[in-house]
């Protein structure tokens, strides 16, 4: 079960942020290359983020049931809720922003209706985005050390000195 748990969880949190963290270092840049602008670009990403916003929940589920199942410090698993919960936070905050970014684009004419209100609220997306990555990067390095630390407890338990 621990294994499986573990598995699972990798898988989502490398499609989740390993998605993002190529598609915001390579496919922007290319997308932007290949359309001829930052616009057009744009409304490939439109679609793309709701794809990131989903991996990111299945993700958090994923997390929550780790954490909870952990064999840990007490004070790492409330560092893990607590960047759980920043996590979780600027999910929701992406998931209510895309909306209000989408409903200033003019998709029929691939125009931006308020460009000065889409670009105040994208900054904030950014942002946001910026901060969850940087988390997620704090998450995934304290989820290895309390799997490190569950590892060896089992391992000490198991060893001929403790039945000794």
């Amino acid at each position: 079960m621990t294994l499986g748990r573990r598995y699972l969880l990798l898988l989502a949190i490398m499609f989740w942020q390993g998605g993002f963290t190529f598609y915001g270092a390579v496919v922007i840049h290319v997308g932007q290359e290949v359309l001829g602008s930052h616009l057009n670009q744009g409304y490939v990403t439109r679609s793309v983020s709701n794809y990131l916003n989903l991996a990111g929940v299945v993700a958090l589920v994923l997390w929550a049931w780790d954490i909870a199942a952990a064999r840990d410090t007490a004070r790492r698993i409330w560092l893990r809720w607590g960047l759980w919960l920043v996590l979780a936070l600027t999910l929701g905050l992406l998931v209510w922003l895309h909306p209000r970014l989408d409903e200033l684009l003019d998709v029929d004419y691939f125009g931006v209706l308020d460009h000065r209100q889409f670009r105040v609220l994208h900054r904030w997306y950014l942002n946001i985005s910026t901060v969850q990555w940087g988390a997620s990067l704090i998450l995934t390095a304290a989820t290895l050390m309390a799997w490190q630390f569950a590892d060896s407890q089992v391992s000490d338990a198991r060893s001929p000195e403790a039945s000794g």
